[in-house]
């Protein structure tokens, strides 16, 4: 169905005509000029995020449901590494004219997917037209009491450094599909220099063999944001000092939390956790597997340090990893290698501009 046979109004009754609240924050969602939202006794954060189609992804490899669900967790995600919860969403959407109802339909069926896994309220938006691409824009808004918020600027001197999960798949998840993209339009070229119908009749049901490499695309494509860590965190009385999520790659981020809190850091590389498909997909594109780790982004693990005082604590937790400390800013920025080799921290990470 052409969205234009609904309209805007038509289209965002069809997607949300069946939301259900959830949160008692949320005293009206979609329906209005605004969503009321009350929050007596917390504070509240707010969060954006705008993806742009062709910059941020590609629909040569994703299809619009985990799309929809990517869209929602790396906000979420945000949500997550202030130390607090996520409540209500609102979505925007530019869509061009090769976009039908059920695209649409497919993109918020991943959506509320992510939502309803951590509750979240899906309770405004807009949509309009775009000559250029999909466009999406998401707010989410959370809350968390004063005293629990946790900033980029609060790591001191002897913080333990640590990270959850494990690093570099996301980013490889990504190569491995640039690079089958690749093969299918080389193919698709030669097949029209040629002249070949058939070729380029088999090549529409090309189907690339990722068998063995399942992990790398799920952490690309059905990003997750780890709430399961900061609800770990606070069973275990532990209340991080400085946090950020890794979006852009953990050298990146750590030196985010340095230059906010004044600090400097040494980081070991024999302590990153890296994930077998990662190391062995690293090696087959002759990479070097630490820089991806690093460098690569769309992780969306938590980047956190804690006080020295909870070491034993944090050792116990499954899924989160030691990797450093905390200095004093005089002592620099360091990656200690396997070899015992000092170099300086550089921000390599995703630049969006």
């Amino acid at each position: 169905m052409e969205i234009a046979t609904l309209g805007e109004f038509g289209l965002i009754d069809r997607l949300t005509k069946d939301i259900e609240i959830k949160n008692a924050s949320t005293k009206y969602g979609v329906g209005d000029d605004c969503a009321v939202l009350s929050y007596p006794d917390k504070e509240v954060l707010v969060t954006t995020d705008l993806l742009m189609e062709g910059v941020h992804f590609d629909l040569t490899y994703i299809d619009l449901k985990h799309l929809g669900y990517k869209s929602a967790m790396v906000n979420i995600s945000d949500i997550f590494a202030m130390n607090g919860t996520p409540r209500q969403m609102t979505v925007s959407l530019a869509i061009s004219k090769r976009f039908s109802v059920e695209d649409i339909e497919a993109f918020y069926t991943g959506l509320r997917l992510a939502c309803d896994k951590w509750q979240v309220d899906i309770v405004g938006g807009d949509t309009t037209s775009s000559y250029t691409g999909l466009a999406i824009s998401i707010t989410c808004i959370g809350e968390a009491r004063k005293e629990d918020i946790v900033y980029r600027n609060g790591a001191k001197n002897t913080d333990l450094v640590c990270v959850s999960g494990d690093l570099g798949a996301a980013y490889m998840g990504l190569q491995l599909l640039e690079r089958e993209k690749a093969v299918y339009y080389s193919q698709v070229e030669e097949a029209k220099k040629k002249g070949d119908k058939r070729l380029l009749e088999e090549l529409t049901h090309f189907s690339p063999d990722f068998s063995g490499k399942e992990y790398l695309l799920q952490r690309q494509l059905q990003t997750e944001a780890r709430g399961d860590i900061i609800e770990k965190l606070r069973e275990a009385g532990i209340r991080p000092t400085a946090m950020m999520d890794i979006s852009d790659g953990l050298s990146s981020e750590l030196l985010h939390i340095c230059k906010q809190s004044g600090v400097g850091c040494r980081i070991y590389e024999k302590n990153i956790p890296i994930d077998y498909q990662t190391a062995v997909m690293a090696e087959e594109m002759n990479m070097n597997v630490t820089t991806c780790a690093l460098n690569g982004g769309e992780d969306y693990e938590l980047l956190f340090t804690v006080p020295i005082g909870d070491h034993e604590r944090i050792e116990q937790i499954d899924g989160i990893k030691l990797i450093g400390h905390i200095t004093e800013e005089k002592f620099g920025k360091v990656l200690v290698t396997r070899d015992n080799q000092e170099f300086e921290l550089k921000a390599q990470g995703w630049n969006p501009l």
